[in-house]
């Protein structure tokens, strides 16, 4: 038998030590690209619905409707203020919402629970059940409520796919305009990859444009194919006087798909971010400043502290006679162009937080490549930084 001495076995120990901390350490920094992305929602379809390719449009309506509006949602948000007199003030909003797993968890969108300090959630009738956030994504305005409700109260709303849909597709929305419960509205996909902008002006890729009929008090709730199956979330729509007028956008299921399970676990998206402030270029009035490049993103401010500070990256500033000198101009990440932050933000949501990217600059005249490691837009919460 082969025989340790005291030495090896301390340089061992030694070894599995730093094996077992690298170990953990490559587990928490890349532990979440490996985990099933389908792990807190249910992608079985629904029971009840006839091959719409056999059925009558009429049958399918009917039977869409009857298999998934029970695990439509009306949400119901409160808030309290308190005016200048000490009076406490509350208000009231709505909207709707999806059951998507039999832990009570319901989708819905971001600004429908913005700022509640009370939420219930009523699954038809009088009856309501207290209900808590459990995470919020202002950027994809997209969020995750859980309700307390009994068990046969959760008809699940399964999550389909929304890569492969065309134009002229059908689909079907359920919500509760105006408070209306439980509304069905049907149409078509009226246009894909449309780009809308959340509240905090961030850019959602790939909206569907749908003409069924979306109105106040739809947002969070379903669009659905005719199988029954979630492919969007209803979210805006286009009107001058805040009305349907057949032109409503819907969040992409698979947004959802790889958001929720981050909401589920941490409450939050860990989404890479630069740390700066972005200005737009173009919105520079070339009259008053002379500029190397006509498209890119100015690095207007930035976290002194942030990773584009580290890799050396320069941000506007006020020389000493008093006069601004402009930062850096971002052109380029990783090969792609960048020409403005709605570009930024496409091109950082591809990579993770620690991955290291190449930023091009255009500085001074000239351009220059610095490698910049991402960090969680989390670890600055002064103001919301790219």
């Amino acid at each position: 038998m082969y025989k340790l001495s005291a030495r090896q076995i301390l340089l061992i120990a030694l070894l599995s030590g730093l094996f077992a901390a690298g170990t953990v350490a490559c587990i928490d920094r890349f532990g979440s690209r490996f985990q099933p992305s389908s792990s807190a929602y249910s992608t079985d379809s629904p029971s009840g619905i006839t091959d719409p390719t056999t059925a009558s449009d009429e049958q399918n309506n009917i039977e869409v409707y009857k298999a998934l509006s029970p695990g439509v949602v009306f949400i119901t948000s409160t808030s309290y203020t308190q005016d200048f007199f000490g009076q406490v003030e509350e208000g009231q909003g709505s909207g709707s919402g999806s059951v998507i797993d039999d832990q009570g968890n319901i989708l819905t969108n971001y600004h429908v629970i913005e700022g509640a300090q009370k939420l219930t959630v009523s699954f038809g009738g009088n009856k309501t059940y207290p209900a808590k956030v459990v995470g919020g994504d202002p950027s994809t305005d997209l969020a995750v409520i859980k309700v307390t409700a009994p068990r046969e109260q959760l008809t699940i709303v399964p999550l389909g796919e929304s890569d492969k849909l065309v134009v002229g597709q059908k689909v079907l929305a359920i919500g509760n305009p105006f408070g209306l419960d439980r509304t069905l509205t049907t149409g078509v996909i009226s246009g894909l990859q449309r780009p809308i902008h959340a509240r905090n002006n961030r850019l959602i890729e790939g909206a569907i444009q749908t003409d069924a009929s979306i109105n106040p008090g739809n947002s969070g709730g379903p669009l659905l194919d005719s199988h029954g199956r979630m492919i969007g979330i209803n979210s805006q729509i286009l009107s001058p006087a805040g009305g349907s007028v057949g032109v409503g956008f819907a969040i992409p299921v698979n947004i959802a798909k790889r958001i929720v399970p981050q909401l589920i676990q941490n409450g939050v998206v860990r989404r890479p971010v630069l740390g700066i402030v972005p200005y737009n270029v173009k919105n520079i009035d070339r009259s008053e400043v002379r500029l190397p490049v006509t498209d890119g993103v100015l690095v207007y401010q930035m976290d002194p502290n942030g990773p584009a500070a580290a890799a050396g990256m320069r941000g506007t500033r006020q020389t000493v006679d008093g006069d601004i000198a402009l930062g850096d101009i971002i052109t380029n990440i990783d090969g792609e162009q960048v020409g403005n932050s709605d570009d930024l933000f496409r091109v950082l949501d591809k990579h993770q937080v620690g991955d290291v990217v190449k930023v091009e600059v255009a500085r001074d005249n000239g351009r220059t490549t610095l490698s910049v490691r991402l960090t969680d837009a989390s670890t600055d919460s002064r103001r919301p930084r790219r």
